[in-house]
């Protein structure tokens, strides 16, 4: 079993490659993440700041 890691996009980025890289993790198109991103209210920024930080680049 091949374990997977959530790493920021090297390739599918915007600003740090942390949506396209939630987007690979979850097999799904980068854009809807971004869009969910945008539309979920609450802490976005905060949030997008931290994950930014926290998670590694690829």
């Amino acid at each position: 079993m091949q374990v997977r890691r959530l790493t920021k996009s090297r390739t599918n980025r915007v600003l740090t490659g942390l949506c396209g890289g939630i987007g690979e993790y979850l097999d799904v198109d980068p854009v809807l993440i971004r869009l969910l991103w945008l539309l979920l209210p609450g802490a976005n920024l905060v949030a997008y700041i931290v994950g930014a930080i926290i998670v590694p680049d690829a």
